[in-house]
């Protein structure tokens, strides 16, 4: 439950966060001015959605590397490291994109992630306990899945979704106060919400809408795993990636060290069990995503 709280409070506390400026800056008087103002709004909303989600981008790497303490291979100090750059630029050749930075992170679990703000500026890296329990035909299709989210702009996609879902929260979120507002005006006499009730209207619609979007998302997120698994299997070979996921499957029961804002772009965050886990879950269960690459590898 902690891991979904968490994760549904780093898309609100964007827009709540861009709900206070409106206020504070007076934006919020001139777009209920005569009634409601809908196209201001509408621009207001998507302005400020927008923002926080591509500011998140653009720092990805950087907040990767100190939340994960990940540590950058500059120049191979040991043939395992050297064996993993050369691998991630071969794969990088395969899948058409500029070679990422390539790094290590001090996690037991077999795990890795991809992220950056664009496919020529990505950073690929795994955990230590991947390198030391996975063969390396398997750690090779971990690669290769990450490499498949770094080709297919994955991170540049989700940033775009999470703004487009952030505007539409903060838009009807107001849209539902405005209404609110008008109904008690019709009933009361013209007192209304008032200063205070209006702007507590707002937060709890987006709360509530900003928990049904956090939903949208994490949908996408988890078809997005599919892709990736389908171009891992493409570039390293599908007995390759269902074996690596079959081991990652094995290990599911360890600690997942990943940080929150990491673990949509980690190869797996666990396996997940309630309904509310599923809903919001950034990846599909394991199980399933075996199934895939098996029902695929068997129509080709």
């Amino acid at each position: 439950m902690m891991r979904i709280l968490l994760f549904l409070g780093t898309n609100l506390a964007v827009i709540l966060v861009a709900s206070i400026t409106l206020r504070l800056l007076g934006v919020e008087g001139y777009l209920r001015g005569q009634g409601m103002n809908f196209n201001a709004l509408l621009i207001f909303c998507f302005v400020f959605g927008m923002a926080g989600s591509m500011i998140s981008l653009f720092i990805s790497k950087w907040m990767a590397k100190r939340s994960t303490g990940t540590v950058i291979i500059e120049t191979p100090s040991n043939a395992t490291e050297k064996w993993l750059v050369d691998t991630v630029a071969e794969l990088s050749r395969e899948a058409g994109i500029k070679t990422p930075e390539v790094g290590i992170f001090p996690a037991q679990q077999s795990n890795a992630f991809a992220t950056g703000w664009n496919k020529d500026d990505a950073l690929v890296a795994v955990s230590a306990g991947l390198l030391n329990r996975m063969r390396p035909e398997e750690v090779r299709a971990v690669l290769a899945h990450e490499i498949g989210h770094v080709a297919n702009g994955d991170m540049v996609t989700l940033a775009l979704i999470q703004g487009v879902v952030n505007t539409f929260v903060m838009f009807f979120a107001r849209v539902v106060a405005h209404l609110v507002d008008s109904f008690l005006k019709s009933r009361t006499d013209g007192a209304g919400l008032g200063f205070m009730g209006y702007f507590a209207v707002v937060i709890v619609a987006e709360i509530v809408f900003g928990i049904i979007a956090s939903a949208i998302v994490a949908w996408f997120s988890r078809f997005r795993e599919y892709r990736a698994d389908a171009a891992g299997a493409q570039l390293a070979g599908s007995g390759a990636m269902i074996n690596a996921l079959a081991r990652l499957k094995a290990e599911t029961e360890m600690p997942d060290q990943m940080p929150d804002t990491l673990r949509a772009m980690a190869i797996t965050k666990g396996q997940t069990q309630s309904l509310m886990e599923r809903l919001f879950a950034s990846h599909p269960p394991l199980d399933d995503r075996i199934r895939a690459l098996k029902e695929a590898a068997y129509r080709q």
